[in-house]
């Protein structure tokens, strides 16, 4: 009998997977703890529209990513910090801090887990820091520290 997996069964298959076991095993488990369904036609279409539905919607979701990372790559985000008389910083400047400073000055919410700042900057000047705006898609933001 062949099944559509509603859930992650081991052994079987991933969730939305069409599998083929035996009958009782479909009747007497799978299909009485809600784990698959029957692949009838309309199952099988309805699971069709499914995934059209997400890969269009991942689609979207990419195309708004590559359009940030473009925005991102042209901006410019200033902060000023105390330093001492050799450019060094009495601290350092964290992803969060570019991350509000990127709200602040341009109205782009940006998470500051996307942001690698490392440990964070530790010196005026400008500096380059990658910014992980989608999985395979990154943007190059200019940070400009400038002594207060």
């Amino acid at each position: 009998m062949k099944v559509v997996l509603l859930k992650d069964v081991p052994k079987q298959g991933k969730k939305g997977e069409i599998i083929e076991v035996s009958d009782g095993y479909a009747r007497n488990y799978l299909i009485p703890r809600k784990l698959a369904v029957e692949a009838t036609q309309a199952v099988l279409n309805d699971l069709k529209g499914q995934k059209e539905a997400q890969e269009y919607h991942k689609q979207k979701e990419k195309e708004e990513a590559i359009k940030l990372a473009e925005k991102l790559n042209n901006l410019t985000v200033h902060l000023k910090a105390k330093a001492g008389e050799n450019g060094k910083l009495f601290g350092s400047i964290t992803a969060q801090a570019i991350s509000e400073a990127l709200k602040k000055e341009h109205n782009i919410n940006l998470d500051k887990r996307k942001i690698n700042a490392g440990d964070g900057i530790k010196t005026i000047g400008t500096t380059a820091v990658e910014v992980k705006v989608y999985p395979e898609i990154t943007a190059t933001l200019t940070v400009s520290i400038e002594k207060e």
